[in-house]
């Protein structure tokens, strides 16, 4: 990846970062460690992959996010206040009685493509939506983001053979396999690993890259590109709470927001790093 565009994909993650923070400490609640895991993500699909326009939020051709671990809505919401489908003032709003910021993605928010949060219901629609493009020869793509405890949900795998039989090679889903769940490691909990043995015998194409690397994220995505007649699952391997020093791999801050002293520290942490990176 070019280095100028890799630093700029950093420096917008720590300001995505910082705005999750900033939602969930004014929420008093909601959850933090699954929307810092995937917040590398979701600032390459945003601002290096997907075709989106906010001036155009429905443009029949854009393509279409579902994030199927809609829990993680903070994340998803930061980045689309970053990318300016609305202003980032309404991050503070979060979850707030009448706000447009609820603790789930609602498609009635500028950006979002499908409200999602019961776990394994996100990737159906996903297909759905794929299928959709095939069957009227459209040049979208849909992506979708599902948690690794999440897959322990039996509708994903029912999913997951709909994809492969009706060969959505438009589908691309990313697993984020930071290894905790809300009841402790998914390992202890209900393991579904091995996660990409699991799929290809699904008849997906797999691939592995690291959450936080630019460029192991690119080599997954332009992998992706190159796969026909079936769909494509990237595992990406993260860290819970990543940027954030006293969540990181912490399982207690799967679902809780932080106090005053502790949300000080992480905008800190964050802010000198966003310094850092700016130079």
């Amino acid at each position: 990846m070019d280095e100028t565009l890799k630093k700029q994909l950093e420096i917008t993650a720590t300001k995505i970062r910082l705005g999750i923070i900033e939602g969930v400490f004014n929420a008093k609640s909601g959850h933090p460690g699954g929307s810092l895991s995937i917040a590398d993500l979701m600032t390459y699909l945003y601002f290096a992959k997907m075709n989106v326009y906010p001036d155009k939020p429905d443009e029949p051709q854009r393509d279409r996010l579902v994030l199927s671990k809609g829990h993680t809505a903070p994340a998803l919401y930061s980045t689309l206040a970053e990318k300016g489908f609305f202003p980032k003032e309404e991050l503070k709003s979060l979850r707030h009685i009448g706000a447009l910021l609820q603790g789930h993605p609602c498609i009635t928010i500028p950006g979002v493509d499908m409200s999602s949060g019961s776990l394994g219901q996100g990737i159906s629609v996903a297909c759905g939506m794929a299928l959709s493009g095939k069957l009227s020869n459209d040049t979208y793509k849909v992506y979708t983001v599902l948690g690794d405890g999440e897959i322990e949900e039996g509708q994903v795998w029912e999913a997951a053979m709909f994809a492969a039989h009706y060969k959505l090679d438009n589908l691309v889903a990313v697993v984020d396999n930071n290894g905790l769940q809300i009841d402790g490691k998914i390992e202890d909990v209900m393991s579904p690993y091995p996660i990409v043995e699991k799929f290809e015998a699904f008849g997906w194409h797999a691939i592995t890259c690291d959450a936080h690397d630019f460029d192991s994220i690119e080599a997954a995505f332009d992998e992706a590109e190159k796969i026909s007649g079936q769909p494509v699952v990237i595992v990406q391997k993260s860290i819970k709470g990543k940027g954030v020093s006293y969540m990181e791999n912490n399982v207690s801050w799967h679902g809780a927001a932080p106090n005053k002293e502790q949300y000080d520290q992480a905008v800190a942490e964050l802010t000198a790093h966003l310094k850092e990176l700016e130079g």
